[in-house]
Parts: structure tokens; C-alpha cells; sequence
């Protein structure tokens, strides 16, 4: 009778057993796997916390911020009257029409520009290397150092852009001083300064195109402006889509350039933005349920936008 209760008892042992070694060789297998991706998630970790503590949580302190007032070091529930404030404004509708403005001139100098350059530079066979050097200089420069450098040539005394004018026997501008040439000095002066990493991007997109449409369209007696028109375009459609929607972005936060160059405002107010009057109401007038306001107002335009562009986009593709 022994030898059975012997068997009895070592199978009701193995399951058990069996069962251990499983969860044993899982917790081994599970701290192989971490200690493998300790680095990844590392990474992975400090990138979020980046993310968190510098993008997220501003925009919802801004969002709170928005409905609310700050006095004498107590904050209080403004309501709907930080929003109000900024409607009646008359230098909220001002700053919108120079944002509009600074985006529409710099969609056509900074769209348009590097997207020429980009097709002009992928037309030569020798010395891209340097041309394109040369055509990143720009932004490898620190802004601050390249507005310097444009508010020295704008000067109407000894500016260089006045010099070339009175050696061509043409009238000297005041840049920076003339309600009507201010926001195009700012625009060109932020063209130059940015359009070295679009024209970049565009070459790139331009050097994928297979050379065999371009062989075919010569082969149909298509020009160089036909070629551009029917194969360039076209064939580059993804990135300038994208392009434009980052530019229009970019352009309706301006800030830098009409700072440094007209002192934000400009001559009666014809350079003053959204961003810098967000700087006013915080920084000018100790305002910052202004400034939040306004600024969410920014960031609700910009996505609702971004979403219309996007959409439309996928609509035209199908």
C-alpha cells in the first residue's frame, strides 16, 4: 500500500512545482527584458517628463489662467471677462490685421522663395555642396545677430540698403520708420533669416523625383516652366502641403523680428502682433488674464485650422 501513496504524492507535487519554475523563469525573462530597455526607457521617461513640465502644463495653467484674475497676490474666477476685455480692445483687431498681413507677405517671399531657390540649386551638377552651405548659413546664425545686422542695413542714414538705392539715383526708404514699409522690412528681413532649412527640405523632396519624367516631358517639348508645372509641382504636392501648413503656423506667432528691428509696436502700431501684444498684456500692463486669453484664442485658431487644412487635404487626395 506504500508504493502508490509514494506515486499519489509526487504527481500531486509536479504541477506544482511546474508551475513555480514558470513564474520563476517569467520574473527572470521580465527582468532580462527591463534591464535590456533600462536605457530606452529612460529616454522614453525624461522625454515625457519634458513634454509634461514644458508644453502640457503651460498650456493648461494657460487655459486656467485665461478665466481667471490676478490682484495684489490674490487670484480670483474672472468668468468670460478676460475674453471681453481683449474684444474691446482696439489693439487686439489692429495686431490681428498686421499678424494676417506679416503671414500673407511671408507666404509669398518665404513660401515662394526657397521653393525657387531649392529648384534652382537642383539644376546644377557641380558645387552643391557649397551652394547649399551657403544657403543654410542663415539659420545657423543666432537671430538675435542676424536683426542686428538688417536693423544696421535699414538705417536710413548709413544703412546699406540707402546706399545701393542712391547709387541706382532712386529715392532713400525709411525701412523701419514708414507705416507702409515697415511690415515688409520685417518680412523680408525673416525671410532671409529662416528660408535656408525650407529650401533645404525642398531640395531633398526635388532630388527624389526620378529623372525619367523630366526625360519624358522634355521628349513631349515641355519647357522649363511646364516641366516645374506638370512634374516638379506635382510630384512634390506631400511636402509643400506641409510646408504651407507650418509656415502659416509659424508666421501667425511672429515675435523676434518686429521686436528687434521696430521695438515690437512700429510706427503707430503697423508691426505690433498677437504674440507681442500677448507680451504687452503680460509684461507692459501686468495683465496676464489678458495675456493667457489672448493666447488661447491663438492656440484655438491655429488647431481648428490645422484641422480644416488636414481635412481638406485628405479630401482633395481621395
Amino acid at each position: 500500500m506504500s508504493a502508490p501513496t509514494l506515486a499519489t504524492n509526487e504527481a500531486q507535487q509536479r504541477p506544482g512545482q511546474l508551475g513555480s519554475s514558470r513564474a520563476k523563469n517569467s520574473r527572470e525573462g521580465f527582468a532580462r527584458a527591463l534591464r535590456r530597455n533600462l536605457s530606452a526607457h529612460a529616454f522614453l521617461i525624461g522625454a515625457v517628463l519634458c513634454f509634461a513640465f514644458f508644453s502640457w502644463f503651460p498650456m493648461v495653467r494657460e487655459f486656467i489662467l485665461a478665466f481667471q484674475k490676478t490682484k495684489g497676490g490674490q487670484t480670483t474666477w474672472a468668468g468670460w471677462s478676460n475674453l471681453t476685455y481683449i474684444f474691446n480692445d482696439p489693439a487686439f483687431w489692429q495686431a490681428w490685421r498686421n499678424t494676417l498681413l506679416f503671414t500673407g507677405l511671408a507666404l509669398v517671399f518665404g513660401f515662394a522663395v526657397p521653393f525657387l531657390v531649392a529648384v534652382t540649386l537642383n539644376e546644377f551638377r557641380h558645387g552643391q555642396g557649397y551652394l547649399r552651405m551657403l544657403v543654410y548659413l542663415p539659420v545657423m546664425l543666432p537671430p538675435v545677430a542676424s536683426v542686428l545686422l538688417f536693423k544696421y542695413f535699414y538705417d536710413p542714414g548709413y544703412g546699406l540698403f540707402n546706399r545701393v538705392l542712391q547709387i541706382l539715383h532712386l529715392p532713400q526708404q525709411q525701412w523701419l520708420q514708414d507705416t507702409h514699409t515697415a511690415m515688409l522690412s520685417v518680412v523680408i528681413a525673416a525671410t532671409w533669416m529662416n528660408m535656408g532649412g525650407a529650401t533645404l527640405i525642398y531640395l531633398a523632396a526635388l532630388q527624389g523625383i526620378p529623372g525619367e519624367l523630366y526625360e519624358a516631358a522634355e521628349l513631349d517639348g515641355a519647357g522649363l516652366l511646364r516641366k516645374i508645372w506638370h512634374v516638379t509641382i506635382p510630384q512634390t504636392r506631400l511636402i509643400l502641403s506641409l510646408m504651407l501648413l507650418m509656415q502659416i503656423i509659424a508666421t501667425m506667432q511672429v515675435f523676434t523680428e518686429p521686436f528687434l528691428l521696430t521695438g515690437g509696436e512700429g510706427p503707430e502700431g503697423s508691426t505690433t502682433t498677437v504674440v507681442y501684444l500677448i507680451y504687452q498684456y503680460a509684461f507692459y500692463f501686468n495683465n496676464y488674464g489678458s495675456a493667457a486669453a489672448l493666447g488661447l484664442v491663438l492656440l484655438v485658431l491655429l488647431a481648428g485650422f490645422s484641422a480644416a487644412y488636414v481635412r481638406l487635404s485628405r479630401s482633395s487626395e481621395d
